[in-house]
């Protein structure tokens, strides 16, 4: 069931958006709910930006949905289960203080959603020891157990496509299915006890008023139902991309509401490094952008950029530094340290947006970011190829477990972060960049509450487009580093 501060506004509400039927599916009572948006028309312009996930820069199939893998290390890669992320950011010592996002909604907003994802997250959590959920298939409910519900705008059947397809795959709906399943998954795992909304439109990508648009209507509604504390998003373009700055101006009015509200939004700043695309109708390809690009909604100053690492811990508890293991950027010159720069973290300095207010005063030695430019990303967390985690797809299509890396993971995971902090401050943060740059800022609380990510860069080999370096302080490959140690960041974004 949805809570009750979430329905508000939610009964008997009917009409439709944008020419589609919105439902709200319950999944623990079956019920549905008939929704209206009321700004279905604030966005519909036409412009050139493609929403793409932003993973799976790499999916490897593993094993059978039966045969749950366990996790490895070897001479050029390691991979990473549940308990082994829980590990590496010391979650399981807030779990013992009963913090684990209890009472908070993290919503996820994907394209297409995919039927056989509440019975994927119940067979995952079965396998690496995590709770059921309210809503997981054949769970029986009980008071105060987290719940997952989906949020459906639209009517779309997840199928594999056509065996002789020339589609460049934007328009899959099951390619998304992995999107879906790496959020819901581990938001879970970092997140427990906090509730789940899958929030699954329509469309992924075309010109005119679907892709983007219909994204962020979806996240209207959310915030005028009040559903969720935090949202995650799992996608992302070029600002290069949009046809002009006011198309995208245009697409903010969820993150302005939402914000008001106390909302936090979150978003993965891409796997492709310092590189954009210009993104064509499916069937049309696209083309590399010439100079260095960060994407939006990451960009955006009411958003939280979440970039990547490799996370060089030891893959079976995560208390200790592997450097024996690869990958390469987890040994030589960088033995010893935690996490290092993942190649593929999307960063550098918006086109659009100007430096916000938050972003004027950096940890001693940061990378300088010039008043023009909002730098990106803001924090980070794994989502190398190198040190990959395991997710379970059973849509048409797939059929196990895969190995699958991305800033998609980086996102969902640190948003369970968030309603940890939320939890543990007894009230929604909402906006939380303030408060982690204004402890950034303290050469005290950073060094006890942030891993300096100091090695790696983003430049992607070949490219002709130049990248960045990690470093000191604030850098445009890892942000201002990582929450390596969970209890010690959670309570100090909570103000505890």
């Amino acid at each position: 069931m949805i809570a009750r501060h979430q329905r508000r506004g939610l009964a008997a509400a009917a009409a439709t958006l944008a020419a589609a039927t919105t439902a709200l599916t319950c999944a623990t009572s079956g019920g549905v709910a008939a929704a209206t948006h009321s700004s279905a028309s604030r966005s519909g312009v036409r412009q050139h930006a493609v929403p793409v996930p932003a993973v799976p820069r790499k999916v490897t199939f593993l094993a059978d949905a039966d045969a749950a893998p366990g996790p490895a290390a070897g001479a050029s890669s390691r991979r990473f289960t549940p308990p082994g992320i829980q590990g590496s950011y010391n979650l399981p010592a807030l779990y013992r203080q009963g913090l684990d996002g209890s009472g908070k909604t993290i919503a996820i907003v994907d394209s297409f959603g995919y039927p056989q994802a509440g019975a994927d997250l119940k067979t995952f959590s079965q396998a690496y020891g995590l709770p059921l959920m309210c809503g997981m298939p054949d769970v029986d409910c009980r008071p105060g157990m987290a719940t997952l519900s989906t949020l459906t705008f639209g009517n779309h059947q997840v199928k594999a496509p056509p065996g002789q397809s020339h589609s460049p795959g934007q328009q899959a709906s099951n390619a998304w299915s992995v999107e879906v399943a790496l959020d819901l998954q581990y938001a879970h795992t970092v997140a427990p006890g906090a509730n789940l909304l899958l929030v699954a439109t329509p469309v992924a990508e075309t010109l005119g008023v679907q892709g983007f648009p219909s994204f962020m209507n979806a996240e209207q509604y959310v915030v005028d139902h009040r559903l969720a504390d935090v949202v995650t998003q799992s996608f992302g373009a070029a600002e290069g991309s949009f046809g002009s700055e006011q198309s995208l101006q245009n697409l903010r009015h969820a993150f302005v509401s939402g914000t008001q509200q106390g909302i936090t939004f979150l978003a993965s700043s891409g796997d492709y490094g310092s590189l954009g695309l210009r993104k064509q109708p499916v069937g049309q390809g696209g083309s590399q952008l010439p100079t260095p690009e960060v994407g939006w909604p990451a960009s955006d100053p009411l958003v939280t950029a979440v970039g990547g690492t490799n996370l060089c811990t030891d893959v079976t508890t995560g208390l200790t530094v592997d450097s024996v293991h690869g990958p390469s950027d987890c040994q030589g010159a960088n033995a010893g340290e935690r996490e290092t720069g993942w190649n593929g973290s999307g960063g550098g300095f918006s086109k659009v947006f100007a430096r916000p207010g938050y972003q004027d005063t950096l940890p001693v030695g940061s990378t300088p970011i010039p008043a023009s430019s909002r730098g990106v990303p803001d924090i980070s967390m794994n989502a190398s190829c190198g040190t990959y985690v395991i997710v379970l797809d059973t849509a048409p299509g797939y059929g196990g477990y895969y190995g699958v890396c991305g800033t998609s993971e980086a996102s969902p995971m640190f948003a369970g972060i968030v309603a940890i902090s939320d939890q543990a401050a007894g009230h929604d943060l909402g906006q939380i960049n303030d408060d982690v740059y204004r402890l950034a800022a303290d050469p005290t609380t950073y060094a006890a509450d942030f891993f300096d990510v100091t090695r790696g860069d983003n430049t992607q080999a070949g490219s002709g487009v130049p990248g960045f370096a990690a470093g000191k302080g604030w850098d445009a490959v890892t942000g201002l580093g990582t929450p390596a140690d969970a209890v010690t960041f959670v309570h100090a974004l909570a103000g505890r």
